[in-house]
């Protein structure tokens, strides 16, 4: 693994020659040995169609490529950082909760409307994350950024998990998701509990939840 987490707002990334990582430009707290930093104009790994493609999707999050000898120091804005790895299959997470990821992942993105159908556009609508999201896939780490500490829950075929939308970081698996509701009455008069709108996440994986209802 690429990233070691110092504690729980910093990661320490280990740069060899041969390999690169990309960051959040701006990212870097500290630094030793021969280590480069590169804006990337090519929009991270995928080529110029992926990072155009990141573009009109607004998921175009500035890169900085990250090359040489050494350790780098990962943290931004004291948001709580959490490294996930992956082992061949697929994360999904918004752009600007990317802090850094190893170069050996391929980055895109996808349409949430084929994941979970018409409620997963609303979803994408609701919990202000727009109609795209930022793919990451095959091996490799990546530290993604969240308010308040991170949880991992696995996702069973037998046992969906329900999420609050604005609590959601990011996912992996065999996963679907849709935006559930359970509006009744007392919502429409405003006596609701106030969790109207859930995500819900079926299949085989984990979706990483955030001790916060507030977006970066």
């Amino acid at each position: 693994m690429a990233f070691r987490e110092i504690n729980a707002k910093m990661v320490e990334a280990t740069v060899a020659p041969g390999q690169k990582l990309f960051s959040q430009r701006g990212a870097m707290l500290a630094y030793k040995g021969e280590v480069s930093f590169t804006p990337n104009t090519a929009g991270g790994q995928g080529g110029l169609m992926s990072m155009i493609g990141r573009r009109v999707a607004d998921e175009d999050t500035p890169l900085m490529t990250v090359e040489g000898s050494g350790t780098v120091l990962f943290g931004h804005g004291g948001h709580h950082v959490q490294v996930i790895q992956l082992s061949g299959d697929t994360l999904y997470v918004e752009a600007d909760r990317l802090l850094a990821f190893e170069g050996t992942l391929q980055q895109g993105t996808m349409f949430l409307g084929s994941q979970g159908g018409v409620m997963g556009m609303v979803r994408g609508q609701v919990s202000g994350q727009g109609l795209f999201t930022t793919t990451l896939k095959g091996r490799g780490a990546v530290a993604v950024m969240a308010h308040g500490g991170v949880i991992e829950i696995p996702i069973t075929p037998q046992r969906p998990v329900h999420v609050d939308p604005q609590a959601y970081v990011a996912h992996h698996g065999d996963v679907r998701n849709k935006l559930s509701t359970a509006l009744g009455w007392r919502d429409m008069v405003g006596r609701g509990s106030g969790e109207a709108f859930q995500l819900e996440l079926s299949g085989s994986g984990a979706v990483y939840v955030q001790a916060s209802e507030e977006k970066l």
